[in-house]
């Protein structure tokens, strides 16, 4: 027994020795098992967090929310210790029918055997507190969600090439990458704040510990000149065009021409921001450069009635145009519609109109003026980023012609726009913009303000309200392009345009569906409140269909519904047949009179004599006292008398015509005359037969 105590007592001076050392060793060094006691210590009672910042929020003009951050949820699944999922199999099941991933990679990952726990990519992350919920339900044990943010946009395809997109770095930052959550990173970036104090070890401040607080950073809030009803008037539109016609591009812009602003803005193709499918990175309405066709004519229009020169009620020969070697034909073949006023040249849209006003009434070097003084050669500068620049042709003679109506030059919407606002704002010219202010999300704060700019003023007031009422013509005169156009309550100002399309071969494309058809338009015409550009490139159309179906479609919709939502009152649309009332003639008796008589006074009147034959007047039509409209044909019948060129005619002149001659008249399609079977020139007698074909005026033609 003494021996037996003997040794116990030894153990423990042992025990005891080691213990000594081992505290001293611990004094001595700070360390347990190479562990800083100091930092254990700090570890457990030096409290630290992380105070989440927040980006800043992207608003349309009126606060409805475009872009900002919401709590998002990564989904985790432990595979081992207490809580760990025991059924692989249905666990995969149920998480495949609200992830965006299949069963089998799912099972995959959770029969992982060297991970303590597993996450899924990018079918994991971001998932909204509508996916956590319905996983929550689903009491799948070992799956558990660790809280973040994300960046949403609440109406999905929705101004994108305008808003851009942001989505975390390697850090999980949330970073601009696209549009304007790109350009203006540096206002909506976000920094994180940390808060430490010592702690207890139930986290409790310690009485004698102090709080030391650095605040997270919220990013300043952005608002744009983006109205979200009126935009969502416009995707609409556009969504619908697109899938019925699947063109190759399409775009549609709304403006405030009082102020510039941007009101909507938007292509296709497009994408979501939320899913980030992103395939083509032009914003086409600021970054696409193309011959505008006839919507160019306007600015050349108004040039030319701004300096005075525009004679509106003279006639010229329509069809073709010699300049130098080359040909300049109208839109219908070349044919033309005969000797017709530069107005009705206007509402044709004839080449040949606009490449005379350009050259015998402008003159080229007051053209290139006017050009310059519409912006149409330098970018306008617009808040947004990716703006393209565009060329204007104008170094040989038929480059000048052919620029006067749309061809050769390249001009972008956003261009023709800030030109336009010239015409609807009484000769101010404002600059686009779609930012409208940059703001403190804590304080308020204004940090950037954008305002209405005037960039010129190309035209006088008196010139603008000139040019609507001609353009006005377009929409509702019979022989306008624009007839489609037409909106019940409001009056429309406009201007259709048709451009080619160069192939790979530098040669322009053919086939009736290979143009880029365009309208630019304003409502009300006598005082516009919204200036639209719509545009379509290579439509699937049916063969009842032209180049305006698409566009009409839209513009009618978002231009009526935008002036409805705006509060703007119904103008008074002109009622052509009041008009004609208004300005009617009486055609005087011209029987027995000689035919260089009769004409002299037919021209008087400002009415346009078509001499048929020889001699005195043997018949005349209309007949004498009835009402016709200035500039209208007054038929004169002599004797040897030969058809003239129908072509343009309407079948209510083709059927004067066949009653004054004394022929049987065969009509075929409604419209206007683009055949005859007598040729001009040809001698005719009584009972002769007269063919004719009508085809309506092609509203998408130019």
């Amino acid at each position: 027994m003494n021996r037996g105590a003997g040794l116990l007592m030894l153990i423990f001076l042992l025990l005891f020795f080691l213990l000594v050392l081992r505290f001293l060793y611990i004094q001595w060094t700070g360390t347990v098992h190479g562990q800083s006691l100091t930092e254990l210590a700090e570890a457990k009672h030096n409290k630290k967090g992380v105070l989440e910042g927040k980006r800043g929020t992207i608003y349309d003009q009126n606060g409805s929310v475009l872009a900002q951050d919401i709590t998002a949820y990564k989904l985790i699944a432990m595979l081992k210790g207490d809580n760990h999922v025991e059924d692989k199999e249905q666990t995969a099941e149920k998480l495949a029918t609200v992830l965006d991933m299949d069963a089998d990679k799912i099972l995959a990952k959770l029969n992982n055997e060297k991970a303590y726990q597993v996450e899924f990519g990018v079918a994991g992350n971001n998932l909204t507190k509508k996916q956590k919920e319905k996983i929550t339900a689903m009491k799948l044990k070992g799956i558990i969600f660790i809280d973040g943010k994300m960046r949403s946009y609440p109406n999905g395809n929705f101004a994108s090439y305008v808003i851009g997109y942001a989505k975390p770095n390697d850090e999980g930052v949330l970073e601009g990458k696209f549009g304007l959550e790109q350009t203006l990173d540096s206002y909506l970036h976000d920094e994180n704040g940390s808060i430490s104090y010592e702690g207890d070890s139930r986290g409790l401040l310690l009485g004698n510990s102090e709080e030391k607080v650095k605040p997270a950073k919220n990013g300043d809030d952005v608002y744009l000149t983006i109205d979200q009803r009126v935009q969502s008037f416009l995707e609409d539109a556009m969504t619908k065009a697109a899938e019925h016609y699947d063109p190759s591009m399409l775009l549609g812009i709304v403006a405030d021409p009082k102020t510039g602003k941007i009101l909507a803005m938007s292509s296709r193709p497009s994408y979501d921001p939320n899913i980030r499918d992103i395939t083509y990175f032009l914003n086409n309405p600021i970054a696409y450069a193309y011959e505008p066709g006839s919507t160019m004519k306007v600015f050349t229009l108004a040039a030319a009635v701004n300096e005075g020169v525009y004679q509106g009620s003279a006639y010229y020969q329509s069809g073709a145009y010699a300049v130098g070697g080359t040909q300049i034909r109208d839109h219908n073949n070349g044919v033309g519609w005969g000797s017709i006023t530069f107005n009705e040249g206007v509402q044709r849209s004839s080449n040949v109109a606009f490449a005379i006003i350009a050259e015998k009434q402008l003159g080229f070097d007051r053209l290139r003026q006017y050009i310059h003084r519409f912006g149409l050669d330098e970018k306008t500068g617009i808040d947004l980023p990716g703006e393209s620049g565009n060329t204007i042709l104008f170094d040989k003679q038929i480059q000048k012609v052919t620029t006067a109506f749309g061809q050769g030059s390249t001009v972008t919407p956003i261009q023709q726009i800030q030109a336009a606002t010239a015409i609807a704002n009484n000769g101010k010219m404002m600059k686009p913009y779609v930012i409208d202010r940059i703001v403190d999300s804590k304080t308020g704060k204004v940090a950037e303000q954008h305002r209405p700019q005037e960039v010129g003023e190309p035209i006088t007031e008196d010139t603008a309200k000139k040019v609507r009422q001609l353009l006005e013509t377009v929409v509702t005169a019979p022989t306008g392009t624009g007839g489609a156009y037409k909106i019940d309550g409001y009056s429309v100002a406009g201007k259709t345009g048709t451009a080619q399309i160069p192939g790979p071969d530098g040669r322009y494309m053919s086939g009736r569906e290979n143009y880029i058809f365009s309208f630019l338009g304003m409502a009300p015409a006598d005082d516009p409140q919204l200036l639209v550009y719509v545009a379509v490139k290579q439509p699937h159309l049916k063969d009842a269909e032209t180049g305006a179906t698409p566009l009409a479609d839209i513009f009618k919709s978002v231009t009526k519904n935008s002036l409805q939502y705006l509060k703007v009152k119904p103008s008074v649309v002109k009622d052509t047949s009041k008009l004609a009332a208004k300005e009617s003639i009486a055609v005087p008796a011209l029987t027995g009179e000689a035919l260089s008589d009769a004409k002299e006074k037919i021209e008087s009147k400002g009415l346009r004599p078509i001499v048929l034959g020889e001699g005195s007047i043997v018949k005349q039509s209309p007949q004498a006292g009835d009402k016709v409209l200035k500039g209208e044909r007054i038929l004169l019948a002599g004797t040897n008398n030969k058809m003239p060129n129908l072509i343009g005619w309407s079948l209510r002149d083709v059927m004067n015509l066949a009653n004054v001659l004394s022929l049987e008249l065969k009509t075929s399609g409604k419209g206007y005359v683009t055949e005859q079977s007598i040729g001009e020139g040809i001698a005719v007698k009584k009972g002769d037969l007269l063919e004719v074909k009508l085809v309506p005026p092609d509203e998408g033609a130019q």
